[in-house]
């Protein structure tokens, strides 16, 4: 009964420290998670590498889903924007808030629109600003009975060049061209003025010239969207992350399924 109480109190102890609203706190519950499964390992087997699997074990544990849902998914290959309304607010977690943001800031809405990847919903409310040559974009995800928002700007200059800064909460689940550069700042920054600057700012650490941007055309917006998937989907086609059916699809390789997995690990280290 003492391992078993042990156990338990681990368990309930991780519970109460994941439920807290300090990032600290909430770390040492993921590591008291940890400790838990070890801890039962060890027990059952009374040896210290039967506690190590335990713990290795949460870390496979995101193969359970990559064997079975993401390894049967057929995604398009030439995936197309169609207009969509503006989903229920209540579905749509600060998108109220951001388009007021965008509109103080000088931004000025283009266009609602949206696509499905293999179950997958994704819905933009699109926004252009010709002074500060760039697009923002209010996006939402659903997914079953999980859905998520997240905020990004993109700039483009002449040859094709790209950098976008967003709080996209989780890592990319595809490589991102040579051309296409990333600024990940915190998911819980939902501010678009801080999101602005942060942009702002990271041009300026780049050096990238104000004057070299293209001022974006609200009639192609959609267009240069998905010129850019397609562009990322032959990226990973060439590296190997992909590769294609006969359907006109495309599917994660095992190459892929491994890069997915990284991924995965990444979010967990992350969100811990």
């Amino acid at each position: 009964m003492r391992e078993t109480l042990i156990v338990i109190g681990l368990v309930v102890l991780a519970l109460a420290l994941r439920s807290t609203r300090s990032a600290g706190l909430r770390k040492l519950g993921a590591i008291t998670f940890l400790a838990s499964s070890f801890c039962l390992l060890f027990f059952l087997t009374g040896s210290l590498l039967g506690g190590l699997v335990g713990i290795a074990l949460w870390f496979f544990l995101p193969w359970v889903e990559l064997l079975t849902r993401i390894r049967r998914m057929r995604l398009p290959v030439d995936n197309r924007l169609a207009q969509r309304p503006m989903p229920n607010p209540s579905f749509f977690p600060n998108a109220t808030e951001a388009a007021a943001a965008m509109e103080e800031e000088g931004f000025e809405h283009v266009s609602d629109c949206g696509w499905e990847w293999d179950g997958m919903y994704q819905f933009f409310r699109l926004y252009w600003h010709p002074e500060e040559r760039a697009v923002a974009a209010v996006c939402l995800c659903e997914q079953a009975d999980v859905a998520f928002a997240f905020t990004s700007i993109t700039s483009q200059d002449c040859d094709g060049r790209i950098w976008r800064t967003t709080n996209f909460p989780f890592a990319p689940t595809l490589l991102c061209p040579p051309d296409v550069a990333w600024n990940h700042v915190p998911c819980g920054r939902n501010c678009f003025h801080q999101i602005l600057s942060d942009h702002q700012g990271y041009l300026k650490r780049l050096k990238v010239d104000p004057a070299q941007l293209c001022i974006p055309d609200p009639e192609e917006i959609e267009k240069t969207i998905e010129t850019e998937m397609r562009k990322q989907v032959e990226h990973n086609l060439a590296t190997g992350i992909i590769r294609l059916t006969d359907d006109g699809h495309f599917r994660y390789s095992k190459r892929g399924l491994l890069f997915l997995w990284g991924q995965f690990i990444k979010d967990m280290v992350r969100f811990c």
